[in-house]
């Protein structure tokens, strides 16, 4: 199967990769194929190259913790923001220039970043970053869906979801080598600069190989209450976690984010009773198997994202390596999470939706023995038993996550293509956030306690392990509700008209 899609197809499809599907992607394709990681890898790079930075930009600027929390998180909250606006703009207006607004934004930012000699100038210049590459990675799912269809469409996804895998594995090894060669003052501000080359090739790139700009909807409502509405929840589902309020603050916003969800839902049925077309589609908010595999994909990346960093407090904080010796013990899982992405289009041909469940076991059970192995191993030897276990969780993820998003996304409507993406990529983001703050502050409370770093780090992966548990039980749940949905012949794939590669 070609880029360019045929006739729409009727009833309902097979969920998993089609047999009959061809496998390899033609030149048109390709190009495309190439844009969408190229502009993601780039984007979602930037920040795990930062986070080896921030010791060193702390000392050059003077910046107090307060102004680190907003440097570092300040741009998931502006990329969280961005996603569900920027992928409805897509649905319906069209993508590619969406897509090419936004990465230049990313990339002319990258240069104000690089060049701030004050907190708030890079703060600010962090928050436009994160818009930009929130603009831009709202985009690629629904570009991906528009141009390629069955096996070729999961596969495409599955790269472009291992894409963020592999930035944020090997980041740290990158932002360690730039800092080693330029030395701490001159060196985070060249992470950011590594930025504009990749940025400008890439929205070379995209305004020359990215489909024409074409809708994907027939309906023109953008639903501007419901953007607004969805800003604020996501605000106040992410704030806090950028800046910890107190237990006054955490109870106010729990109750504004209640009060929130509540007012979206009942406008959004209200806006589909007017006869009018809500931002967030029906088909998704009644689809079980979408709920259950976006909650799968939560888990897992929360788990993974907390893990890694753990991980790495725990090797140089515990153990006493270096950046760069911190990171090498985590590249493995980088170069198997590469691999096994690659492979992960065939193996779920052949055993379908359990790959996705025994993947994320694997992974669970990674971080378990991570934790047991580093309470009572010696510390010569531990540095090369964890970097074994990170082959395997490298592998089992590589697995799971281009698998699950593939199937998610296979229940969401063609018009409705951007904004399936982006509330997957937000939930995903929503998860990262909150399991990033609890996991480090349980073991950094547990140092502080007088547990000790092996005590800490022990504790930090049984709860990671729990997570990753829950993902299993979503996945074992979504596969269920998909069998029954196919029993009772129900939407369980929509057929797609598709945007032809120009």
């Amino acid at each position: 199967m070609s880029a360019t899609t045929g006739p729409i197809a009727k009833g309902p499809e097979r969920p998993g990769p089609p047999k009959e599907a061809k496998e390899r992607f033609d030149a048109a394709g390709r190009r495309v194929l190439l844009v969408c990681v190229a502009g993601g890898f780039t984007t979602l790079l930037d920040q795990s190259v930062l986070n080896t930075s921030i010791p060193a930009l702390r000392e050059t600027l003077h910046a107090g913790p307060a102004d680190l929390q907003w440097i570092v998180a300040g741009y998931s909250l502006a990329f969280g923001l961005a996603l569900i606006p920027g992928g409805r703009l897509g649905d319906v207006k069209g993508r590619k220039w969406f897509f090419v607004t936004g990465l230049a934004l990313f990339t002319l930012v990258s240069l104000v970043s690089a060049t701030a000699t004050e907190p708030g100038v890079l703060i600010a210049a962090r928050l436009l970053q994160g818009a930009g590459a929130g603009l831009v990675n709202s985009q690629m799912i629904g570009t991906l869906q528009d141009v390629f269809d069955g096996q070729l469409r999961a596969r495409a996804l599955g790269m472009y979801a291992v894409t963020g895998g592999l930035a944020f594995a090997l980041g740290p090894p990158i932002g360690g080598a730039v800092l080693a060669v330029a030395g701490p003052e001159h060196g985070w501000r060249l992470t950011f600069l590594l930025n504009v080359p990749f940025g400008l090739a890439t929205v070379l790139l995209a305004a020359r190989h990215l489909p024409k700009p074409r809708p994907s909807t027939r309906h023109a409502d953008l639903d501007v209450l419901g953007l607004l509405l969805v800003g604020a929840l996501t605000l106040a589902l992410m704030l806090p976690f950028v800046r910890p309020p107190g237990w006054t603050g955490w109870l106010a916003f729990a109750a504004a984010a209640l009060l929130l969800f509540g007012a979206l839902a009942g406008w959004q049925r209200r806006y589909a009773r007017a006869g009018r077309h809500p931002l967030i589609h029906p088909a998704l908010t009644g689809s079980a198997p979408y709920a259950l595999g976006t909650a799968t994909a939560m888990a897992q990346f929360g788990s993974s994202l907390a893990a890694s960093l753990v991980l790495t407090m725990f090797l140089q904080d515990g153990l006493g390596l270096s950046p760069i010796g911190a990171a090498l013990v985590a590249l493995p899982s980088a170069v198997a999470m590469g691999v096994s992405s690659a492979l992960a289009w065939r193996i779920v041909q052949r055993y379908g939706r359990r790959t996705v469940t025994l993947s994320m076991a694997a992974s669970a059970l990674a971080m378990l023995l991570s934790g047991l192995l580093a309470h009572g191993t010696p510390a010569a030897v531990l540095p090369w038993l964890l970097a074994l276990l990170q082959l395997l969780s490298g592998a089992a993820i590589g697995l799971m996550g281009p698998s699950n998003q593939a199937y998610v996304l296979r229940h969401a409507p063609a018009e409705a293509a951007g904004v399936s993406g982006a509330i997957l990529q937000m939930a995903q983001r929503i998860a990262a956030a909150v399991a990033v703050s609890a996991l480090s502050g349980v073991y950094l409370r547990e140092t502080a306690g007088g547990g000790g770093h092996r005590s800490a780090y022990l504790t930090a992966s049984v709860v990671c392990a729990a997570v990753a548990g829950l993902a299993v039980l979503a996945s074992v749940f979504a596969g269920r509700a998909t069998a029954r949905e196919q029993r009772e012949g129900g939407p369980v794939a929509m057929s797609r008209a598709r945007t032809p590669v120009r």
